[in-house]
């Protein structure tokens, strides 16, 4: 199926041009980390943790709303009879002061509770764990590069596709220090999933690379990658559309819950398409040349 007939755009012509821009958003997103930092959610920072049991029925989002009208960051987690556990970000001697506000918060609203249950909720995320994901993260990386390296019988296209792939994770992660957007294991889960689309789409082109060089072995290396994006292109953008149409529903339908999940991997997404034309491609010309 193809929704736009044959293109020949010349792709290497405007790789300056890609990585003008790939360096601006990049450095913005490097200044906005260094001035405004990440908003590190419960997971990585602990907090406050408050369990109570409604005496009337109460829906989720309706808890929500008070809490965002009353100015308190709250993460809310519903469990069976009514009950509800409000987790706030802070240090273990705050437990009572957030306890107590938020409590207040509710009286203020004129809403019937028993306190279940009040604590200090730990980071999840501790050294060791970190330490293993990072571990397992390189460790991945270089099995990438080594897959591509023996599927194209060259690792320049693995270095430049894993290049790509953090090129697209870092773009994610600008845009949420950008927009002040809270960072926590969901966030995680889908930064690791952008890695994953960037780099299935990256091979994708890589693949028809492979072929059209069998095809045409004497064709010059700028004419061989033009072709080779301009033969996926249609496939790149029905793909993409498809990713790119769900995520939107998701994102204004989805509820709050899945806002920031959403968003990271609406950034990811488009940035892995782009990623696969500008960066990866047009590195490995570079490198080639």
């Amino acid at each position: 199926m193809r929704i736009i007939g044959k293109t020949n755009i010349d792709f290497m012509g405007k790789r300056k041009i890609f990585y003008v821009f790939s360096v601006t958003v990049i450095m913005a997103g490097i200044v906005s980390v260094l001035i405004k930092g990440l908003n590190l959610g419960l997971d990585f920072t602990g907090g406050t943790l408050l369990q109570v049991k409604f005496e009337e029925k109460m829906e989720i989002h309706k808890l929500r709303e008070i809490f965002k009208k009353g100015n308190i960051d709250a993460t809310i987690r519903a469990f069976q009879d009514n009950s509800y556990a409000i987790l706030v970000k802070g240090k273990q001697e705050d437990v009572n002061e957030y306890a107590n506000k938020i409590i207040n918060l509710l009286d203020r609203n004129k809403i019937r509770f028993i306190e279940e249950k009040r604590d200090f909720v730990g980071p999840v995320v501790g050294k060791e764990l970190a330490k293993k994901a990072i571990f397992a993260i390189v460790l991945s990386l270089v099995g990438i590069v080594v897959y591509i390296a023996f599927r194209f019988a060259n690792p320049v296209w693995g270095i430049t596709g894993v290049i790509a792939l953090l090129h697209d994770v870092f773009i994610a992660i600008a845009a949420m220090s950008l927009t002040n957007r809270e960072i926590d294991l969901v966030i995680v889960a889908a930064l690791l999933t952008i890695a994953g689309y960037s780099i299935n789409d990256t091979i994708v082109i890589y693949d028809r690379m492979r072929e059209n060089t069998k095809k045409f072995p004497k064709m010059p290396l700028k004419d061989l990658l033009n072709l080779s994006i301009n033969e996926t292109l249609s496939r790149t953008i029905i793909t993409t559309l498809t990713v790119i149409f769900v995520l939107v529903v998701l994102y204004f339908l989805g509820g709050s819950a899945i806002n920031d999940f959403t968003f990271c991997m609406l950034v990811g997404t488009l940035s892995g398409v782009y990623s696969t034309i500008a960066i990866a491609t047009s590195l490995g010309y570079e490198w080639q040349k």
